[in-house]
């Protein structure tokens, strides 16, 4: 098996799709180590911590130069691999063959993009048809995000997530009942732990994504202090320099998509947390351009937050 799947990441490497078949057998073997996993993995430091990818796989390549190749290095994901960049189902299916071959050394989070929903309005489902030929291979993709964590915990004191926090979420075991399989729900705990965005407020405040809350410095201090955590790591805003503490370093924003959408110039980061939880932020820009990285055809853009 592991030849095969060395076979397979090989192609992906190059930039090159696999056949239908493999995809619904990688799919498969996916979901049943992904099945064993909680609601919140558990991760040992050292670990490298990354924020949005969005289909940039040309970036993603970049990253791996940056903060080493897996499995040398242990790597949590936390979202939005797919959507909006020109090469999500190879962005999504490298990572999926990463977590199959080496599961230990690979954590991927669900992103409010995992879902199907969103996915058929920005980008996934249509490349998928366009590179398929039918919407199997996004069927498939679909059926694992269902099984993605919805957070990681590493050496039980950094709380990765992909959005934030949620007014019916006090404590970590309150995620870990949360039946996850199904469709990102519209409101309630799981929908708030993918959309929502820490901001400059006291208590909760509407979200103008229109899903999820916005929640202030005092809501960060409660959560971190009920689960003695002493940061939270999350993704999903665009952050121009690739990374935004905010509350006296509780909470970081880390965006790892460089030149967002192939037209925003901004860079991006990844955190490093070595075995004492030090952080070491590095920043990277977008790959070089080449004829592949970048086509002519330029991607659908929505009024949708960036």
């Amino acid at each position: 098996m592991a030849s095969d799947l060395d076979k397979q990441l090989e192609q992906l490497k190059r930039c090159e799709i696999i056949p239908e078949p493999a995809v619904k057998d990688l799919c498969q073997k996916a979901k049943e180590i992904l099945i064993e996993e909680g609601n919140v993995q558990y991760v040992d430091s050292p670990v490298t911590i990354c924020g949005d990818i969005h289909g940039q796989f040309f970036d993603l390549m970049e990253l791996f130069k940056v903060g080493g190749s897996c499995p040398e290095t242990s790597y949590v994901f936390m979202g939005d691999f797919v959507d909006r960049g020109f090469y999500s189902v190879e962005t999504f299916l490298i990572l999926l063959l990463l977590k199959v071959r080496y599961p230990d050394r690979i954590t991927l989070i669900r992103g409010n993009h995992e879902s199907r929903q969103i996915t058929q309005v920005y980008g996934f489902y249509d490349e998928c048809m366009r590179k398929y030929g039918s919407s199997n291979v996004w069927r498939y993709c679909c059926d694992v995000f269902d099984y993605l964590s919805l957070g990681a915990v590493v050496d039980g004191r950094v709380f990765c997530v992909h959005g934030g926090l949620s007014p019916s979420i006090a404590r970590l075991d309150q995620i870990r009942v949360i039946d996850r399989r199904q469709e990102v729900p519209h409101e309630g705990p799981m929908c708030d732990l993918l959309w929502s965005d820490p901001d400059d407020i006291v208590n909760w405040g509407m979200s103008p994504r229109g899903a999820g809350f916005l929640f202030g410095g005092d809501i960060v201090d409660q959560f971190n202090r009920n689960n003695d955590i002493e940061l939270i790591a999350r993704a999903h805003q665009l952050v121009m320099e690739g990374y935004k503490l905010m509350f006296d370093r509780k909470i970081v924003t880390v965006w790892s998509a460089p030149n967002y959408c192939y037209r925003c110039g901004n860079v991006a980061s990844i955190l490093e947390l070595d075995e004492d939880l030090r952080q070491e932020y590095k920043v990277f820009d977008c790959a070089a351009p080449d004829a592949k990285s970048i086509p002519q055809k330029r991607p659908l853009m929505h009024e949708y937050f960036l």
